[in-house]
């Protein structure tokens, strides 16, 4: 396997799947891991240096530490800007699965599903596509690994997301083929139809950022001085529909659950997981708080995103006659659980970040369906309405720590906090939105959410 996107989660999450099944004498897969961006230069020379290995401590939630030395990625590449290692290793026949994980923000789709040519690096990366060089995302990544693979012919070869991207494996293979069709390279678009797959996956397990005393802790518990440890919760899981094109690790015997459909976990996972953790960052923020399991444990903040599953998200994924395989008030109890963590330390600078695609991707679809049954609104909207003060605070300089949103233009969040009614702003955003932009429904939702944030605003420490 040839994974891009060296980063905590990836090294948390796919290798340690990997690495099960290593231990229990399966060693026929091994991963080699590379970086698309000169962007954790130290990591990635200390994971050379110690032979791609590295320790895994986790926190349960009854505050139990374990550390474990994770050996399943057996090479790591050097960073090159054109590449290089990367098409070499993703063009040989040994190298069966390319997995990725580079954030939501990091595919450049807009509403629709198609690639946005706004972005100035998608665009750079078509013209140098164009010129037979690869690119810094992933599409230029993967267009010029598979043109390798094809000049080479290496054989077939699956392409696994690793990202909460609703429907991923589709997404990205529907851009990629957009991309690639945008470069002109015909050829290379049959040969991808016929030689490759995309499976759509879900992935879960929250992985902080390393806080500069996990190094020491490491030295203490396990007597080793790691330069590139990672933390994580101790709960884990991977569903993926099962569709490979050149074989796969025999992942169901170490607890990934292989499907026929992943979209009813995935579903689960992203409104009730992902836009609950982004409701708790920014509300957290807000009060003056700086880690998830702060909020998580202020009683208020909970009731948010409680009452925005029960309220909103569960009759959406569990209609009569159509019930969801997820037992889904459980799993959102067991979501709050794990953000209660106080032993993980998260910080809502992580999970606050790109709003911009966020919302798109983990609220508006409830707001939708709610809309759509002509159903109340008010516990969905007060995300949206979280959001708009939390980007009142970065419009004004005064969010405590550095906001990064790759899908933000910040002229565009700029106006919309200075409009007259910032709300009707937001909410005429149809990158934002898609079809409910503009609705009247959600901007006198959103208003009334707002109202209800300013009252908890002022209960809280700015």
């Amino acid at each position: 396997m040839l994974h891009l996107g060296l980063g905590s989660f990836h090294r948390a999450h796919q290798a340690v799947y990997l690495y099960r099944l290593i231990q229990s004498g399966d060693t026929r897969w091994s991963i080699c891991s590379a970086n698309l961006r000169d962007d954790m230069p130290d990591v990635l020379a200390a994971l050379r240096a110690q032979g791609g290995a590295y320790t895994l401590e986790t926190v349960s939630t009854a505050g139990e530490y374990r550390y474990e030395r994770i050996t399943s990625i057996r090479e790591v590449l050097p960073y090159a800007a054109n590449l290089s290692p990367v098409i070499e290793r993703g063009a040989h026949p040994a190298t069966r699965i390319i997995s990725f994980t580079v954030t939501e923000a990091g595919y450049y789709l807009d509403d629709r599903g198609r690639l946005d040519l706004g972005f100035a690096e998608l665009a750079a990366d078509i013209e140098r596509a164009r010129q037979g060089l690869a690119g810094e995302t992933i599409y230029g990544a993967l267009c010029a690994v598979l043109r390798a693979r094809r000049a080479t012919g290496a054989g077939a070869v699956t392409l696994l997301n690793c990202d909460n991207l609703r429907h991923n494996g589709e997404r990205v293979r529907a851009g990629l083929f957009e991309f690639i069709d945008l470069v002109g390279d015909m050829p290379l678009l049959s040969w991808m139809r016929a030689h490759t797959t995309c499976p759509n996956a879900m992935v879960d397990r929250i992985t902080p950022r390393p806080p500069p005393e996990l190094r020491e802790r490491v030295r203490a518990a396990t007597g080793q001085d790691d330069a590139a440890p990672v933390t994580g919760e101790s709960f884990i899981q991977w569903v993926i529909e099962d569709d490979f094109a050149a074989g796969r690790p025999a992942w169901e015997g170490v607890g990934v659950q292989m499907v026929r459909s992943v979209q009813p976990f995935e579903e689960a996972k992203i409104r009730i997981l992902n836009a609950s953790h982004s409701c708790i960052a920014w509300a957290g923020t807000l009060a003056g708080l700086q880690f998830i399991h702060e909020g998580t444990l202020t009683p208020a903040i909970r009731q948010m995103a409680h009452d925005y599953v029960t309220n909103d998200v569960i009759p959406c994924l569990s209609r009569p006659g159509s019930p969801s395989p997820v037992d889904l008030p459980a799993y959102r109890d067991t979501v709050l659980d794990r953000f209660a963590n106080p032993a993980i330390r998260d910080t809502n600078q992580r999970v606050a970040m790109d709003g911009f695609s966020k919302i798109p991707g983990f609220i508006a679809p409830t707001v939708r369906e709610r809309l759509a049954q002509g159903a109340p609104i008010d516990s969905v909207a007060l995300l949206p309405a979280l959001f708009l003060a939390f980007l009142q605070r970065w419009h004004i300089g005064r969010l405590p720590y550095t906001y990064q949103d790759q899908g933000m233009d910040p002229a565009v969040a700029h106006a919309i906090c200075d409009a007259a009614d910032p709300v009707v702003a937001l909410c005429t955003d149809a990158t934002l939105w898609g079809s409910s932009a503009g609705d009247m429904r959600l901007v006198d939702a959103v208003h009334r959410a707002s109202e209800r944030v300013a009252g908890f605003m002022k209960a809280v420490p700015a």
